[in-house]
């Protein structure tokens, strides 16, 4: 009898392991010809969609290119942040264990070097992410909400510029001195918001913003510490809360990927 109970338990831990599925993340990709084709955002989710080339909001009220711009920017917020943690919980995971695989090393020194440490708890600390409403508006300030050519030629959110003549680029219409600047081109905007959590994860100037959110998500007491974004300082971060508070930004700091998108493998 105790040899048929431990077969039977052997059995149900067999089918458990089997049974066990992972959900998988299903994005969408859309490229836009007009700003009609922008999907509304749910009282509290949104779809998964990459959008490409989208176009300008001219034609638009300034509300309802604002409207358009949070819509077609949000979701590729969510995506990136999303993809950011399941990688983080992956180092959590592979720090965890005693013994590596070939692949978790790779995967573990490819994040070392993506957010520029060697140290395994700074690393863990510069993967992490910040409020909605903070990555909305430095995106709508820094593209104009959408209007900037750097956004609609090459899905660039951020300004961030470009020091690889190999890489996908645009070169601005203005210069340093002698040397011309060129900006990152993006194969859609969720690139753009994925190169910028990295680049606030890896600079030296927002050492002190990634400490402030490692204990906080409050929006007012994490906006201070972005004043290196931009040579104004503290007016562009006053800016930056104007804008949140005159668009009541906040309210899209709970929205979550529509949960619909996720499909079990």
């Amino acid at each position: 009898m105790k040899q048929l109970i431990y077969v039977l338990t052997a059995i149900g831990i067999l089918i458990g392991a089997c049974s066990e599925k992972k959900l998988i993340l299903q994005t969408k990709e859309v490229k836009l010809e007009s700003p009609e084709q922008i999907f509304p955002l749910g009282d509290s989710t949104a779809r998964p969609i990459l959008y490409q080339n989208i176009p300008s909001f001219e034609s638009l009220t300034v509300d309802q290119s604002k409207e358009k711009f949070i819509a077609a920017v949000l979701p590729a917020i969510l995506v990136s942040k999303y993809r950011m943690n399941q990688d983080r919980e992956k180092i959590q995971f592979i720090l965890a264990q005693e013994e590596w695989t070939a692949e978790d090393s790779a995967f573990f020194h490819y994040q070392l070097d993506r957010f520029d440490t060697d140290n395994p708890d700074q690393l863990l600390k510069r993967m992490l992410t910040h409020p909605n409403s903070i990555v909305l508006v430095q995106a709508a300030v820094e593209s104009g909400w959408g209007s900037s050519r750097f956004f609609q030629e090459a899905n660039n959110l951020f300004g961030i510029w470009s020091y690889n003549a190999n890489e996908p680029r645009i070169e601005a219409s203005y210069s340093r001195g002698d040397n011309r600047i060129f900006l990152r081109k993006y194969a859609d905007v969720s690139e753009s918001i994925t190169d910028y959590f990295e680049t606030v994860g890896r600079s030296r100037a927002y050492r002190k913003f990634r400490t402030a959110r490692t204990v906080s998500s409050n929006v007012d007491e994490l906006l201070p510490h972005l004043k290196y974004y931009s040579e104004r300082r503290e007016a562009y971060v006053d800016q930056l809360r104007t804008i949140i508070r005159q668009n009541d930004l906040t309210q899209y700091d709970d929205y979550q990927i529509d949960p619909s998108f996720f499909i079990e493998q």
